[in-house]
């Protein structure tokens, strides 16, 4: 009988190092709104988007990117010199369809960039909009899997987690998993999952942006299955195959 792939959950990009995640499929998970934002463009007809670590970079490539966005957050808000920032709602398919969006996110795509430079050999965006999408990419891989949470500002945050959970409880069957932040995860999202929302009111990382007025934003960042779509990156960028 083969052996199962392991999965393993990384709570956070500080614990990155801890991990080989060499020749493993890396998930990048940033619920709160990176991922969101991303697969949301995507879904509404985006022809890719381009995530970058820092907003020069952002800026430079959205200058030599034809028919392209710049947008960005860095804590919550958007960037001076960028044109847009880090919300899904601003992604419809009336005005992103067939464009490129370009960027950079205080957390996830940081971390993006993280597990490309520590050989992952492959690398997927997941939130709830696209939890099934996720879930049934990795079932058909039998492949290694690093749940890896962009959490915020490598402090812990619940809603990566919770999403992480979200996964395992799917997948578990197809995997090894001998790794405590798994257990956690999954046992965190099993007694939650019928009440998301009014949990995720209850996180910091709610409360940090709910002062700007993003509650929608947030309430649709853990709604499961509305953007069903699988980013995967590919020659620097995520786009849908």
């Amino acid at each position: 009988m083969m052996s199962k792939p392991f999965l393993y959950t990384i709570l956070s990009p500080n614990l990155l190092h801890n991990y080989d995640i060499n020749n493993s499929i890396v998930v990048i998970i940033d619920v709160f709104r990176a991922t969101s934002t991303i697969v949301t463009a995507l879904y509404n007809g985006a022809e890719k988007v381009i995530p970058v670590d820092a907003v020069d970079k952002c800026i430079t490539i959205g200058m030599q990117t034809p028919n392209s966005i710049t947008a960005g957050e860095r804590d919550g808000k958007v960037i001076e010199g960028l044109q847009y920032g880090n919300s899904p709602a601003e992604y419809p398919r009336k005005f992103i369809e067939g464009k490129t969006l370009v960027l950079t996110t205080t957390n996830g795509t940081k971390l993006l960039h993280m597990a490309l430079n520590n050989g992952a050999s492959e690398i997927i965006t997941g939130s709830f909009p696209n939890l099934n999408a996720v879930c049934n990419f990795l079932q058909q891989q039998n492949k290694n899997v690093f749940l890896g949470c962009s959490a915020w500002k490598n402090r812990v945050n619940l809603e990566d987690t919770l999403f992480a959970g979200a996964v395992i409880n799917q997948v578990k069957e197809y995997f090894t998993i001998h790794c405590d932040s798994s257990l956690m995860a999954e046992q965190m999202y099993k007694l939650h999952k019928n009440n998301l929302k009014t949990f995720a009111r209850t996180t910091t990382h709610w409360h940090r942006l709910a002062k700007f007025g993003l509650e929608k934003d947030l309430e649709y960042c853990v709604t499961e299955n509305v953007a069903n779509i699988l980013p995967i990156y590919k020659n620097e960028c995520l786009i849908v195959e």
